[in-house]
């Protein structure tokens, strides 16, 4: 006889595969039998979880139409069941699901497109973060300067892309005209028209997008991975040998990009 646990494990495995497997047959059934439980089961997730997802990406969705959506949605459910309780997490590896998602494969933008949905989202519900204590920067020492490490915003996330996804997103809103069947007309934008480099940050309740160039996109990437002061000056100047990196900091200070310090020892 099963344990509980070995119930609810098999009761999980089957809501996420249709296929009987004979845990049916541990269903006690009246006029539904236990398979017929099973699918609804199964329908009833598959589409709350392919809603949530279509909130969280309506323009990768847009992209690609309703139908096809769903169909992409079904099959990274399939692959990538809700692991967690908060419906807020489900949908983390869409991206990367994408990328390697052969029916989706001529769009290689989308993925891209992607990640930059899954960060407004993530930027959106992270936590409030503190303020930044100028005062107690300005006691630290030149001579330790070296050991300066800065913590980025929870609420602010790094994008880059070969291809101009701001701009696919941008002309993608509800907001842009819509033509007679309820869509919105698309801006013409070439894949050639450049990379992009931005900062995803939520101000008061607003997510805002912030170009960035490549200089500044280094420094951040490197303060966003924890490194030293003097690290993320290199890999700016690496970039852009003129680049005023006393600037950028203050900047991204007073700009709330990054709210913390500690020395790194």
């Amino acid at each position: 006889m099963n344990t509980l646990r070995e119930l609810q494990d098999n009761f999980i495995a089957n809501v996420f595969d249709s296929n009987d497997n004979g845990f049916n047959q541990s269903i006690l059934s009246d006029s539904i039998s236990g398979a017929r439980r099973l699918q609804i089961y199964h329908n009833n997730i598959y589409i709350s979880l392919s809603d949530a997802l279509n909130a969280v990406y309506p323009v990768v969705s847009r992209l690609v139409g309703d139908e096809f959506f769903k169909f992409m949605a079904n099959e990274y459910i399939t692959a990538h069941p809700s692991r967690s309780g908060n419906l807020h997490d489900f949908g983390n590896r869409f991206a990367y699901f994408i990328e390697s998602f052969q029916p989706a494969g001529e769009l290689v933008y989308l993925s891209d497109v992607a990640r930059l949905e899954w960060a407004y989202h993530s930027v959106f519900h992270a936590a409030v973060s503190p303020n930044f204590d100028i005062t107690k920067l300005e006691q630290i020492t030149e001579q330790d300067y070296h050991k300066l490490v800065f913590a980025p915003n929870p609420a602010s996330q790094l994008i880059a892309s070969p291809y101009p996804i701001l701009q696919i997103w941008e002309a993608n809103q509800d907001a842009r005209e819509l033509d007679k069947n309820n869509n919105a007309i698309p801006e013409t934008i070439s894949l050639d028209d450049g990379e992009t480099r931005l900062l995803a940050i939520r101000r008061n309740l607003d997510i805002e997008f912030q170009t960035l160039d490549d200089a500044e996109y280094a420094f951040l990437v490197a303060c966003y991975q924890q490194n030293n002061f003097f690290t993320a000056c290199e890999a700016a100047t690496q970039v852009e040998p003129e680049c005023n990196v006393s600037q950028l900091l203050l900047k991204h200070i007073q700009s709330r990009t990054l709210v913390s310090f500690a020395l790194q020892y």
